[in-house]
């Protein structure tokens, strides 16, 4: 337990750290809640995954549930900006692959022997991103995802909710109040697969 509790603080202050070293690429001054992610995980149609990305995985507060809820066959991808936190998940998931930039998806995709992703989870902070950026990635996320594949986002408001719209089939929100801060989750689906 005291363990446990020390590894937590640990993750925190390092996020903390993190944030205030680059708070335009990391929203929030905590990492993502248990609740949160459970949230996020619970969403993922796990039986039918064979290839996952998960995007902005900071210190690996949703990633450390991917390894107990994927099939063991399952190629998953990480990408996360901050060279410190990359660094640690490479070697929290030396199985996972490691990536820098969520706007080349597509190239780490064809490096890692990817066609199509079946399921895309991020904890990006859309909206901290100049609307390049934004759009930029979400073109990336769509190609990268198979016909009717999820995309799982959170966020900490509804902003990008016109936008993700315009792209993806939204089929939920879920507003998750224990988070720091409370945040939404967004489940869409890629337009041109059959609904799931």
């Amino acid at each position: 337990m005291t363990l446990n509790i020390k590894a937590q603080v640990q993750e925190r202050l390092l996020f903390i750290t993190r944030f205030f070293s680059s708070p335009g690429q990391i929203g929030s001054v905590t990492p993502s809640s248990k609740f949160l992610a459970k949230k996020m995980i619970d969403a993922v149609p796990w039986n039918e995954v064979q290839a996952i990305a998960e995007l902005g995985a900071g210190t690996g507060a949703i990633t450390k549930y991917i390894p107990s809820s994927a099939q063991t066959s399952a190629k998953v991808i990480l990408f996360e900006k901050d060279a410190l936190l990359r660094n640690q998940l490479k070697r929290q998931y030396p199985a996972f692959a490691c990536h820098a930039d969520g706007c080349e998806l597509q190239v780490a995709m064809r490096q890692e022997g990817i066609e199509q992703l079946d399921c895309i989870l991020s904890g990006l902070p859309f909206f901290n991103f100049p609307k390049a950026v934004r759009d930029q990635l979400i073109e990336q996320i769509r190609l990268s995802l198979k016909p009717s594949g999820r995309f799982i986002a959170f966020q900490y408001s509804q902003q990008m909710r016109k936008q993700l719209s315009e792209h993806f089939l939204l089929r939920e929100i879920h507003f998750v109040l224990m988070n720091v801060p409370p945040a939404f989750v967004y489940i869409c689906q890629n337009k041109g697969g059959s609904s799931v």
